[in-house]
């Protein structure tokens, strides 16, 4: 891989090019790290406080009646973003969607509990737990890599 810096004071903002002649995983890890260092911190409000949060240490996001909470290790923030727009702007590598309510901080996954009807229980480093919907089942162990037997 080669690496070209070129800095000239008549620039007038940062841009960034990736020539390549396909998509592998090191072009997209290096996405996923220029994307998600455009999100260094949300705010989230609990009570009357309004809160800067870093995406890393929150556990997971959910959708209640009342809006989108990012939880973490010290309690629960209503966010002002819809789950569809912090998926826009996480990490992929980090953040995966476990329902359509829910969207999981993978380095905050402690283990996996599987259920007859062919979801998964997620628990949290935290201890708490959120359920996979079947739909995002396969994407869960694609990104953990759980699928490793080559089918024959």
């Amino acid at each position: 891989m080669k690496v070209s810096l070129n800095i000239d004071c008549d620039f007038k903002e940062t841009k960034v090019t990736i020539e390549t002649p396909e998509l592998d995983n090191s072009v997209q890890e290096i996405l996923d790290f220029i994307k998600g260092r455009e999100t260094e911190f949300l705010v989230g409000k609990s009570g009357e406080m309004q809160h800067i949060l870093k995406p890393s240490d929150i556990h997971y996001f959910h959708t209640e009646t009342e809006g989108v909470f990012a939880v973490n290790s010290t309690g629960s923030y209503k966010l002002k973003e819809k789950l569809y727009e912090l998926e826009e702007i996480l990490p992929p590598n980090k953040f995966i969607r476990l329902s359509k309510s829910v969207i999981a901080n993978l380095h905050e996954m402690s283990r996996f509990e599987a259920s007859f009807n062919g979801t998964l229980c997620v628990y949290f480093k935290s201890g708490t737990k959120e359920y996979v919907s079947r739909t995002y089942v396969n994407t869960i162990k694609e990104a953990l890599k759980m699928n490793r037997r080559k089918s024959e």
